[in-house]
């Protein structure tokens, strides 16, 4: 098996303000070339950790990937720690240096002095060329092992490694991946549900996930092993039945969506404590027109009465944040805009506004159609946007399972 380590270099990336996405891309990438990750990290710019970032990633993986750190300021320290690594000098390559003044002409400037930096190859290496940026790539084989230094930009690493890098690469048989979303339980449940097909597993691998009201299960094997893997995906299916929501990584709001369409119904939607955001989810997935065209944000008590027609004395008998007026807002709304299904939140999303009786994520959703409304009642913990987002995944959810039946 060919192990792989990604290494993104950058002092950025250790603040709050910048993220790694280049190594999700590449995961993707050489997973699909049938070489294993084992190890990424991200190193500052300072050429003793780069250094000692090499030596690890020399020591546990055959193929070392290096994003950033390849420009032409004193920052910029990629090459100069391959270099000490390795004992291997750095040497200059004037046809590098007159692609990049050749850059900087076409756009009218004249190149700084210390683009020049860019120029300097460990010696015996690989120029992978750059056509998005000055920054040139570099591929070295040293010890049985393939190092390859590329640019941070994703605009930059991306067609350089589909176009001079992945033809390089040492790569083994191919994995295969099974990916799965379940809304609305623990992981600690799915976790258990899955034992009988977990503790069976020989050369799939098993992934859980948890994400915000949502769990994701990945099973992933080499070509090998496909019909173990296609017999535990199936598994996992029963097993989970409705609660599965997406094969591969489908959107929830996806999966509504096209369950609408085939059942040619539209929805309509009154919010309160999510603001919108229900509305925002269906309306992001291209074609929603087909089904979704009215949605209200009743907010305050007042736009819930003036707005819908719920009435005033129905929320000070039992306060907006309740089950009869969830009731109503489902109801009205979908008779307002003669929907087949109409969808109420209303909730106490925080930080404040709970109580002892309705604490901070409580929260209330309808689900009316023609022939019955529905009210569940939540108790969601979190911040205020995790309130709001599994407010909204419920809602869905529920949304979802109604037309599965």
């Amino acid at each position: 098996m060919i192990t792989a380590e990604i290494i993104a270099i950058g002092s950025e990336l250790l603040t709050p303000f910048r993220s790694d996405t280049n190594s999700l891309f590449l995961t993707r990438s050489l997973e699909e070339h049938g070489v294993k990750l084992v190890a990424k990290g991200i190193v500052g710019d300072d050429i003793n950790q780069i250094v000692f970032a090499f030596r690890t990633a020399f020591e546990r993986a055959d193929v070392v990937i290096c994003s950033g750190g390849l420009g032409p300021t004193i920052d910029d320290l990629t090459r100069e720690g391959l270099s000490k690594f390795l004992s291997i000098p750095l040497e200059f390559h004037q046809d590098i240096l007159n692609s990049i003044e050749e850059r900087f002409r076409r756009f009218g400037r004249k190149m700084p002095d210390i683009n020049r930096k860019q120029a300097m190859v460990p010696q015996g290496a690989r120029v992978l060329a750059n056509h998005n940026g000055t920054a040139p790539g570099i591929f070295l084989e040293h010890s049985g092992k393939q190092v390859f230094l590329l640019p941070g930009p994703p605009f930059e690493l991306e067609p350089m490694w589909e176009q001079y890098a992945l033809p390089l690469l040492r790569k083994g048989p191919p994995y295969e991946r099974k990916s799965f979303r379940i809304a609305m339980l623990p992981e600690s449940q799915v976790d258990e549900m899955l034992k009988p097909v977990t503790d069976n597993l020989r050369d799939v691998q098993y992934t859980i996930l948890a994400a915000p009201s949502e769990i994701e299960i990945h099973l992933f094997a080499p070509e090998s092993a496909a019909d173990e893997l296609i017999s535990a995906a199936a598994e996992v299916r029963s097993i989970l039945g409705k609660h599965l929501y997406a094969d591969e990584l489908e959107p929830l709001e996806a999966v509504v969506g096209r369950l609408l369409k085939e059942k040619n119904r539209k929805v309509a939607v009154a919010e309160s404590c999510t603001g919108g955001f229900v509305c925002q989810r269906l309306t992001n997935i291209p074609g929603s027109s087909a089904y979704f065209d009215y949605g209200l944000i009743t907010y305050s008590n007042e736009a819930k009465t003036t707005l819908l027609g719920v009435a005033a004395e129905l929320i000070a008998t039992h306060g907006a944040v309740s089950e009869p007026v969830a009731r109503a807002m489902a109801d009205q709304t979908r008779k307002l805009a003669k929907a087949y299904y109409g969808i109420s939140v209303t909730g106490i999303a925080g930080p404040e506004g709970g109580t002892l009786e309705k604490p901070v994520g409580t929260v209330f959703i309808g689900l009316s159609d023609e022939t019955q409304t529905t009210v569940n009642e939540f108790r969601f913990i979190g911040n205020r946007p995790r309130i709001r987002f599994a407010s909204s995944q419920a809602a869905l959810n529920l949304l979802r399972l109604r037309l599965l039946d």
